[in-house]
C-alpha cells in the first residue's frame, strides 16, 4: 500500500524547514570564496548543515556552490541578510547567487497530453511526502486526464490546442496559471511551446524527452532509434528553450535493449525509464540542487 501524507503532516514538515535556507552560488573561481561565504553566515549567526561545491577549472575557471544553512527568525531576517551579502561578498566576487527558504515550497503546474505515466509518478511521490512541492494545477490538451487528477484534489484544466489555436490557448494556460505556479513540468505535453511562452519562466520549464539527447531529437523517436537498431534506449530531463530538445540537461538514464525489441517494446521500456527521470530531475529542481551555466547544469544531488 501506498504511503500517504496527509495535509497536517505536510504543514508539519514545512515548519520543521521554517529556518532552513539554500544558497545557490556561481562565480569566477579564485582563492577565498568558501572562506568568505562560511564566515559571512557565521558571523549573522547562521549554521551551515550541508555544503558542496565544484570547480570547472580552478585555474580561470567558474566555481559553483550550494549551501544549506539554519538561521533562527529567517523569515525576518532574510532580506537584510540577502543585502548585506551583495555588499560584502557578492560584489567582491562577481557572484549570481540566490537564496531560497526551504519552507517556501516550488509551486507546480503539469502539463499532459494522453499518456499519464510521467503525470503518475509525480502524483504518487507527491500523495507520499518525497516530492517537496506544492501541485497546483495539471493543464492538459484532452480531457482524458480529468478524474484522475481530481481523485487527488488537484485542479484539472483542459484548454485544447490546434496549430490556429495555439497562441489563444498559450495565453489561456499563462492565465489559468497566474501567480498559482512558478515551475512548469511537461510530463509527456506533446506540443511545442513558443519563444514567447518559454521565456515568462527561464529555466523554470522542465521537460521530459523520450530519447537519450543529442541522439532523436524531435518526433517519433522511438522508431528513430528502432530504425538505426540501438542496443540502449534512455531518456532525458531538460530545461526548455527555443532550440527544440536543445536546453541544458539536468538528468539521464538508459536501458539496454536487443535486436528482438520491436517500437511498442521500445516504447513500453522507454516509459519506465522515462517517469523515473523526469521526477528525479523535477526533485532536484524543487530542492534547489540545479545550477545553470551556459547551456549545462550543475547537479548536486
Amino acid at each position: 500500500m501506498n504511503r500517504v501524507v496527509t495535509n497536517a503532516q505536510r504543514k508539519k514538515l514545512t515548519q520543521q524547514n521554517e529556518n532552513r535556507a539554500r544558497m545557490l552560488i556561481s562565480c569566477p573561481d579564485q582563492p577565498g570564496i568558501v572562506a568568505a561565504v562560511s564566515r559571512f553566515l557565521h558571523e549573522h549567526g547562521a549554521n551551515i548543515v550541508q555544503s558542496d561545491q565544484y570547480t570547472m577549472d580552478p585555474a580561470g575557471g567558474m566555481f559553483f556552490i550550494r549551501i544549506e544553512f539554519d538561521l533562527n527568525d529567517l523569515e525576518r531576517r532574510l532580506e537584510p541578510l540577502e543585502v548585506d551579502f551583495q555588499e560584502v561578498v557578492a560584489e567582491k566576487f562577481q557572484m549570481n547567487w540566490s537564496i531560497h527558504c526551504a519552507s517556501r515550497k516550488k509551486r507546480l503546474a503539469i502539463f499532459v497530453s494522453k499518456e499519464d505515466h510521467c503525470l503518475l509518478e509525480l502524483l504518487w511521490q507527491w500523495q507520499a511526502g518525497d516530492l517537496d512541492a506544492e501541485i497546483a494545477m495539471v493543464i492538459s490538451n484532452h480531457p482524458d486526464m480529468r478524474e484522475l487528477v481530481e481523485s487527488f484534489d488537484i485542479p484539472y484544466h483542459h484548454i485544447p490546442v490546434t496549430a490556429d489555436t495555439k497562441p489563444e490557448a498559450e495565453r489561456k494556460q499563462l492565465e489559468v496559471i497566474g501567480d498559482q505556479a512558478d515551475t512548469i513540468v511537461l510530463a509527456r505535453y506533446m506540443q511545442i511551446l513558443s519563444p514567447v511562452f518559454i521565456e515568462q519562466y527561464p529555466n523554470r520549464v522542465i521537460n521530459i524527452h523520450h530519447s537519450f539527447l543529442p541522439a532523436f531529437v524531435g518526433g517519433k523517436p522511438y522508431a528513430q532509434a528502432y530504425e538505426r537498431g540501438v542496443k540502449i534506449i534512455g531518456a532525458t530531463a531538460h530545461y526548455v528553450t527555443e532550440e527544440l530538445d536543445g536546453g541544458p540537461i539536468i538528468e539521464q538514464d538508459v536501458q539496454r535493449v536487443s535486436h528482438r525489441d520491436d517500437v511498442e517494446s521500445l516504447k513500453r521500456i522507454g516509459r519506465h525509464i522515462e517517469r523515473i527521470v523526469l521526477a528525479r530531475a523535477v526533485s532536484w529542481h524543487v530542492e534547489d540542487r540545479i545550477l545553470v551555466h551556459q547551456n549545462k547544469t550543475v547537479v548536486f544531488n
